[in-house]
């Protein structure tokens, strides 16, 4: 004879399983609920102006343009930087356009010709030097850069013709207006270092800690001429007039 089965005993082994699993869930919600939520990091924003001087006086050169600088600003502790996109610079009425571009380390800028005659854009800027060779009108090339610095654009054809990229190490970074008047969002609050260059002179570089207590007042002091003196790419002097 078969062994009777007791069901019930069954029964109540299941619905003791189903009260502890509901107690263990009910335990992580409320668990879930007393911890403390993640707070998004404090950042604040840079403003200020930038004041571009000459011999010790405010700068009256009408030729000078305060939107060709720049003003960035590096944490002391390094954060990810994402390449930035779509970065363009074009050869127009034998003019770089536009004249100055600030891009992230590792973004990548393309330099294409929209003019009915040769241009050829070079720079011998050290490890970000580049030499997109001589393209015709539609044509271009795209040059990546690797290494923070500034990298002064010429053209090997036209001596007069001169850019700039600035290539920062930071997600932190911005234009003046021409006013000089400049705002860099997001920046993390502690110690760094901001940094400022015009087309016109050398990078000035200052200890900061943020947040900055009030607007930030820069003076820059002009010590290049118009043109940058260069040669073309083979380090030789141009030869002026059949095409300047």
């Amino acid at each position: 004879m078969l062994p009777r089965v007791r069901p019930m005993k069954m029964r109540r082994k299941v619905l003791r399983l189903a009260v502890v699993g509901w107690a263990s869930g009910a335990l992580a919600v409320a668990a879930a609920a007393q911890a403390p939520a993640v707070r998004p990091p404090v950042t604040h924003a840079l403003t200020g102006r930038l004041e571009l001087m000459e011999n010790g006086r405010r700068a009256t050169d009408r030729s000078l343009d305060l939107t060709q600088a720049v003003v960035w600003f590096e944490p002391a502790r390094p954060e990810p930087v994402a390449p930035a996109v779509g970065v363009e610079m074009s050869t127009l009425r034998k003019q770089f356009t536009p004249r100055t571009v600030v891009v992230p380390v590792g973004s990548s800028v393309a330099f294409s010709n929209q003019d009915p005659i040769l241009h050829n854009a070079f720079s011998v800027s050290g490890r970000n030097g580049f030499d997109v060779g001589l393209v015709g009108k539609g044509g271009g090339k795209s040059v990546t850069f690797n290494e923070p610095g500034i990298v002064r654009v010429f053209c090997n054809v036209h001596h007069a013709m001169f850019a700039n990229v600035v290539v920062v190490p930071t997600p932190y970074y911005a234009a003046p207006d021409a006013s000089g008047s400049f705002r860099l969002e997001g920046v993390p609050a502690g110690p760094g270092k901001l940094s400022f260059w015009h087309e016109r002179g050398e990078v000035v570089s200052l200890p900061l800690s943020v947040p900055a207590r009030g607007a930030l007042n820069l003076t820059f002091d002009v010590t290049q001429p118009r043109i940058p003196p260069h040669r073309n790419k083979y380090g030789r002097a141009y030869k002026r007039g059949a095409y300047d």
